[in-house]
């Protein structure tokens, strides 16, 4: 038999915005364990952010956040020698977290002076429903559109 699964541990909020959220996302966006570096990128992407839309940044972070969070995702199944795509749907853990990598990720790949400037554009752009991360959640989205006929093979 095995053991109990481990338990998660709550996380700290950070110090700006009390939001655990916002440990999650520093977390995933630090390098060597530089959380200061990479509080201090989060923070400066924050505010460019506010000063670009006229907006709160915090607030445009969030919802750019729930622009890029997919609903559906295709997982690939063996039956009977073929590899079928089945969609299904995402854990709200699995949820925040895909968001948060693809924020990430796509804001690495742009092209910017700095990282939180490329941060903030790609944070811009989600929150208005385009960039590389709101693409990649559209992909997803049509990958399990398209492969729905094999939803009955969901375990």
């Amino acid at each position: 038999m095995r053991k109990a699964r481990a338990k998660k541990l709550p996380l700290a909020p950070d110090p700006k915005f009390n939001d655990q959220l916002v440990s999650r996302f520093v977390n995933n966006l630090m390098w060597q364990g530089k959380k200061g570096a990479s509080l201090t990128i989060f923070y400066d992407a924050v505010e460019k952010v506010a000063k670009q839309t006229g907006e709160n940044g915090y607030e445009v972070w969030k919802k750019a956040l729930s622009n890029v969070t997919p609903g559906v995702e295709v997982r690939s199944r063996r039956i009977g020698g073929a590899t079928f795509q089945i969609p299904s749907e995402v854990r709200p853990d699995r949820k925040t977290s895909l968001s948060i990598k693809w924020l990430i990720r796509f804001a690495r790949e742009r092209n910017g002076r700095n990282m939180a400037d490329k941060l903030a554009n790609e944070i811009v752009a989600a929150s208005k429903g385009e960039g590389g991360a709101f693409k990649k959640k559209e992909d997803t989205h049509r990958m399990a559109e398209a492969n729905k006929a094999f939803a009955h093979f969901r375990v």
